[in-house]
């Protein structure tokens, strides 16, 4: 049974950085990409970004490129959310993600078959 458990959230200044961290298990780690979204109140789920399974390539939404860092580390099985010079309009839940299927990379919210719990992540202005 796939589990994902996210954590790292809170309440951060405008421009200020944080780090969300998922932790999985029961997963073949590394033949499964990963990735986060997230969902602000009253909206949709957004995609924020996808890291592939062996080679770290990654790919953001526009809304985030060049501010947030997705990474991995397969012998802690575990997907990190780097979130530099953040915005008001970050806030949000965030959600790690387990692709769909094997060696898939997902750039949609409904590319992913597992998400974890959520961490809540709030930006002051």
């Amino acid at each position: 049974q796939v589990q994902l458990v996210e954590s790292g959230g809170g309440l951060v200044e405008d421009g200020g950085s944080l780090r969300l961290t998922c932790e999985a298990s029961g997963v073949a780690f590394d033949s499964y990409a990963m990735g986060w979204f997230r969902q602000a109140p009253g909206k949709e789920r957004e995609w924020v970004g996808s890291i592939s399974w062996r080679d770290e390539t990654t790919r953001y939404a526009d809304s985030v490129k060049g501010r947030f860092t997705i990474s991995r580390d397969s012998a802690k099985t575990t997907v990190y959310l780097q979130m530099n010079n953040v915005k008001p309009e970050d806030t949000a839940v965030y959600y790690c993600g387990v692709g769909r299927r094997k060696f898939y990379f997902p750039t949609r919210v409904s590319e992913f078959s597992t998400w974890g719990q959520g961490t809540e992540v709030t930006i002051s202005s």
